[in-house]
């Protein structure tokens, strides 16, 4: 019995094939689908039928396990936990794309997730809103396929449904990375160069937060910004961003005062509010209140091992650990401020 081929537009996939293709994947067929990458054949995860079959199709060894194609970057924590700061910024410029990440599972074993970067895979990932495994469409050792034509050649009659939308646009398989800890591992050469990865591991950001985004944070990420630059160093982020959520006001009048004596130009500043993403994609969080760590911990729980009051990184010994807010104050408190924040955060230029 031939397997059949529907053909679904690339750049605006018909919604009815979409569905079709969907749900039979989700009643445990076996549908190859198209990707940037290679064609794969999708699977429902947890139908364990389905699975069976696809590693008899593929003649796959039980041992290696499939990843998970997911449609959207939020969906992976459903399927990981406990996602190191680097992995995030990986997620954040190579997906979707041709980038699989090797996670720590809720299980607390490993797990391959990839988002493609194709309209018509998306959309029935989507559609199906299962835990979706995706190997290459091929037996296990011959070419990964970049056209219907290749599919059938190995798999005509052995799986149910193939949507054909042409020829991938890389025809090699997507780079495979355990992002489980450093140094990183490049475990499949694909797409992605190793300089492309390497370029986002091998740097580190820096996030210092307050209240509004408006004097101390910006005072320390402005100081931390000159001693790397005096330092030469150019592996290192910094970001700054507020508690209260305010966007788009500049600095404070006296927070430039005493910046510009120090020959920095922050007149271009414009606060933000602290993001979930931000939180993530940061190695350390530094803040400036007890509250302010409170609050990072209500969005990020997970961030407790890399948050720290800024004194208290830096090991200045105080028995205050926090660091007052200026605004509205004199400016001599600004002043006393802003020696504490600079004496910290020097510190932390050493430390880091």
């Amino acid at each position: 019995m031939k397997t059949e081929v529907i053909r679904v537009d690339p750049k605006e996939p018909q919604i009815e094939k979409v569905k079709r293709a969907a749900r039979v994947i989700r009643e445990g067929g076996l549908v190859v689908i198209p990707t940037e990458t290679v064609y794969g054949i999708a699977a429902n995860m947890l139908d364990r039928k389905a699975i069976q079959r696809l590693y008899t199709v593929k003649q796959r060894p039980q041992d290696k396990p499939f990843s998970l194609h997911i449609a959207s970057k939020e969906d992976v924590e459903k399927y990981a936990w406990d996602i190191l700061p680097f992995a995030w910024r990986l997620m954040e410029k190579f997906w979707p794309g041709p980038m699989t990440l090797l996670l720590k599972s809720r299980e607390n074993n490993k797990v391959g997730v990839r988002m493609p970067d194709h309209k018509v895979a998306l959309a029935i990932i989507k559609d199906v809103d299962l835990p979706l495994a995706c190997p290459s469409a091929n037996l296990s050792g011959n070419p990964a396929p970049s056209t219907c034509q290749e599919v059938l050649k190995d798999l005509d009659g052995l799986i149910d449904l193939v949507v054909d939308s042409g020829k991938t646009t890389l025809g090699q398989d997507s780079t495979v990375i355990d992002a489980t800890r450093i140094p990183v591992q490049i475990l499949r050469q694909g797409s992605l160069s190793k300089d492309e990865v390497e370029k986002i591991v091998n740097k580190r950001v820096i996030l210092f937060v307050c209240a509004g985004n408006s004097c101390r944070s910006v005072m320390a990420k402005a100081i931390l910004e000159k001693k790397l630059k005096e330092r030469k160093r150019d592996d290192i982020e910094v970001l700054s961003a507020g508690i209260m959520m305010l966007d788009g006001l500049g600095a404070s009048e006296q927070t430039e005062k005493i910046l510009e004596r120090e020959g920095i130009d922050v007149s271009m500043h414009h606060s933000q509010g602290v993001s979930q993403k931000m939180i993530k994609e940061a190695d350390i969080i530094l803040v400036m209140e007890r509250s302010q760590e409170a609050r990072i911990l209500e969005i990020s729980p997970e961030v407790k091992n890399r948050l720290f009051l800024l004194k208290e990184f830096a090991k200045i010994r105080d028995n205050d650990l926090d660091i007052a807010d200026p605004i509205g104050k004199s400016a001599e408190f600004y002043e006393q401020v802003f020696g504490i924040i600079k004496e910290a955060v020097e510190k932390v230029a050493q430390i880091i």
